[in-house]
Protein backbone atom coordinates (compact mmCIF):
# COMPACT_ATOMS: atom_id res chain seq x y z
CA UNK A 1 0.00 0.00 0.00
CA UNK A 2 2.72 2.28 0.69
CA UNK A 3 4.51 2.37 -2.54
CA UNK A 4 0.65 2.80 -4.23
CA UNK A 5 0.69 5.71 -2.47
CA UNK A 6 3.62 7.50 -3.30
CA UNK A 7 3.03 6.85 -6.80
CA UNK A 8 -0.40 8.55 -6.42
CA UNK A 9 1.20 11.85 -4.47
CA UNK A 10 3.79 11.29 -7.29
CA UNK A 11 1.47 11.43 -10.10
CA UNK A 12 -0.57 14.51 -8.39
CA UNK A 13 2.67 16.14 -8.57
CA UNK A 14 3.50 15.82 -11.65
CA UNK A 15 -0.23 16.70 -13.25
CA UNK A 16 -0.14 19.64 -10.65
CA UNK A 17 3.12 20.58 -12.21
CA UNK A 18 1.38 20.34 -15.96
CA UNK A 19 -1.19 22.88 -14.63
CA UNK A 20 1.23 24.85 -13.06
CA UNK A 21 3.24 25.26 -16.48
CA UNK A 22 0.03 25.57 -18.37
CA UNK A 23 -1.24 28.27 -16.50
CA UNK A 24 1.86 30.55 -17.15
CA UNK A 25 2.10 29.68 -20.60
CA UNK A 26 -1.35 31.08 -20.72
CA UNK A 27 -0.35 34.18 -18.93
CA UNK A 28 -0.42 37.56 -20.76
CA UNK A 29 3.14 38.62 -21.52
CA UNK A 30 4.21 42.20 -20.64
CA UNK A 31 4.36 43.54 -24.12
CA UNK A 32 7.34 45.17 -25.92
CA UNK A 33 6.57 48.96 -27.25
CA UNK A 34 9.16 49.99 -29.86
CA UNK A 35 10.49 52.98 -29.76
CA UNK A 36 10.27 52.87 -26.00
CA UNK A 37 11.65 56.53 -25.88
CA UNK A 38 10.74 59.12 -28.92
CA UNK A 39 10.91 63.05 -29.09
CA UNK A 40 8.85 65.50 -30.85
CA UNK A 41 8.05 69.23 -30.82
CA UNK A 42 5.32 71.61 -29.55
CA UNK A 43 3.41 74.64 -30.05
CA UNK A 44 1.86 75.58 -27.12
CA UNK A 45 0.90 79.01 -28.27
CA UNK A 46 0.99 81.68 -26.14
CA UNK A 47 2.77 79.49 -22.99
CA UNK A 48 6.16 78.58 -25.56
CA UNK A 49 7.10 76.45 -27.79
CA UNK A 50 9.89 73.10 -27.52
CA UNK A 51 10.43 69.63 -27.57
CA UNK A 52 9.38 67.01 -25.97
CA UNK A 53 10.10 63.72 -25.14
CA UNK A 54 7.69 60.61 -24.40
CA UNK A 55 8.45 57.39 -22.39
CA UNK A 56 6.03 54.33 -23.34
CA UNK A 57 5.98 50.93 -21.04
CA UNK A 58 3.77 48.05 -21.82
CA UNK A 59 1.77 45.54 -19.57
CA UNK A 60 -0.70 43.51 -21.81
CA UNK A 61 -3.27 46.00 -22.61
CA UNK A 62 -2.22 48.63 -20.83
CA UNK A 63 -0.12 51.38 -21.10
CA UNK A 64 1.66 54.06 -20.04
CA UNK A 65 3.52 57.15 -21.23
CA UNK A 66 5.34 60.05 -19.41
CA UNK A 67 6.02 63.03 -21.09
CA UNK A 68 8.41 65.81 -20.21
CA UNK A 69 9.16 68.76 -22.42
CA UNK A 70 10.75 71.98 -22.47
CA UNK A 71 7.84 74.12 -24.42
CA UNK A 72 5.98 74.45 -20.46
CA UNK A 73 7.64 75.72 -17.68
CA UNK A 74 6.18 76.44 -14.33
CA UNK A 75 5.66 79.51 -13.60
CA UNK A 76 5.80 78.77 -9.78
CA UNK A 77 6.43 75.30 -7.58
CA UNK A 78 4.04 72.73 -8.21
CA UNK A 79 2.86 69.82 -6.18
CA UNK A 80 3.63 66.31 -7.11
CA UNK A 81 -0.22 65.34 -8.72
CA UNK A 82 -1.58 68.76 -9.32
CA UNK A 83 -1.39 68.40 -13.09
CA UNK A 84 -4.14 66.75 -15.00
CA UNK A 85 -2.58 65.82 -18.73
CA UNK A 86 -4.28 64.28 -21.87
CA UNK A 87 -2.56 63.25 -24.59
CA UNK A 88 -3.84 62.66 -27.68
CA UNK A 89 -1.84 60.59 -29.96
CA UNK A 90 -2.81 59.36 -33.39
CA UNK A 91 -3.80 55.47 -33.34
CA UNK A 92 -2.81 53.29 -36.67
CA UNK A 93 -2.57 56.52 -38.71
CA UNK A 94 -6.47 57.42 -39.06
CA UNK A 95 -8.27 57.54 -35.49
CA UNK A 96 -6.85 59.02 -31.81
CA UNK A 97 -6.62 57.52 -28.76
CA UNK A 98 -5.63 59.93 -25.39
CA UNK A 99 -3.90 58.71 -22.39
CA UNK A 100 -4.81 60.66 -19.27
CA UNK A 101 -3.20 60.88 -15.35
CA UNK A 102 -2.53 63.18 -13.08
CA UNK A 103 0.40 61.68 -11.87
CA UNK A 104 3.20 64.58 -12.31
CA UNK A 105 6.35 64.62 -10.11
CA UNK A 106 6.96 68.28 -8.16
CA UNK A 107 8.22 71.05 -10.30
CA UNK A 108 10.02 73.70 -9.11
CA UNK A 109 9.04 77.53 -10.48
CA UNK A 110 10.90 77.64 -13.72
CA UNK A 111 11.68 73.98 -14.33
CA UNK A 112 10.18 72.00 -17.12
CA UNK A 113 6.89 70.31 -16.84
CA UNK A 114 7.04 66.74 -16.53
CA UNK A 115 3.77 64.67 -16.23
CA UNK A 116 3.05 61.32 -16.10
CA UNK A 117 2.77 58.40 -16.27
CA UNK A 118 -0.21 58.80 -17.97
CA UNK A 119 -2.50 55.61 -18.64
CA UNK A 120 -4.27 54.12 -21.62
CA UNK A 121 -5.04 51.23 -23.49
CA UNK A 122 -3.32 49.55 -26.68
CA UNK A 123 -4.14 46.01 -28.80
CA UNK A 124 -1.13 44.36 -30.15
CA UNK A 125 -0.20 46.20 -33.12
CA UNK A 126 -1.12 49.48 -32.28
CA UNK A 127 0.79 52.70 -34.03
CA UNK A 128 0.65 55.61 -31.75
CA UNK A 129 1.78 59.21 -32.33
CA UNK A 130 2.27 62.07 -30.38
CA UNK A 131 -0.50 64.41 -32.01
CA UNK A 132 -1.45 66.98 -28.96
CA UNK A 133 -1.17 67.53 -24.97
CA UNK A 134 -3.56 69.38 -22.52
CA UNK A 135 -2.23 70.15 -19.24
CA UNK A 136 -4.46 71.72 -16.23
CA UNK A 137 -2.68 73.43 -13.62
CA UNK A 138 -4.09 76.13 -10.72
CA UNK A 139 -7.08 76.39 -13.39
CA UNK A 140 -5.28 77.26 -16.21
CA UNK A 141 -5.64 74.89 -19.32
CA UNK A 142 -2.35 75.09 -21.60
CA UNK A 143 -2.89 72.65 -24.84
CA UNK A 144 0.25 71.92 -27.35
CA UNK A 145 -0.26 70.83 -30.60
CA UNK A 146 2.62 68.93 -32.23
CA UNK A 147 4.96 70.60 -34.78
CA UNK A 148 7.00 67.71 -35.90
CA UNK A 149 7.06 64.34 -36.52
CA UNK A 150 7.80 61.78 -34.03
CA UNK A 151 11.52 60.71 -33.68
CA UNK A 152 12.31 58.06 -34.53
CA UNK A 153 8.91 57.26 -35.10
CA UNK A 154 5.71 55.67 -33.54
CA UNK A 155 5.41 53.86 -31.24
CA UNK A 156 4.26 50.44 -31.94
CA UNK A 157 2.88 47.69 -29.08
Amino acid sequence: MRHGRHRTLGIGTVIGSALAVGALALAPAAGAVDPQSATLSFDCGSFGSGTATLTAAQDGTSATIEVSTSAITAPIDIGAGAVDSTLTLTKNGSGTTEFTGSSNPAIPAGGAVSTGPLTGTVAAGDSLEGRSLRIVVLGITVTCNATSAQTPGPFVF
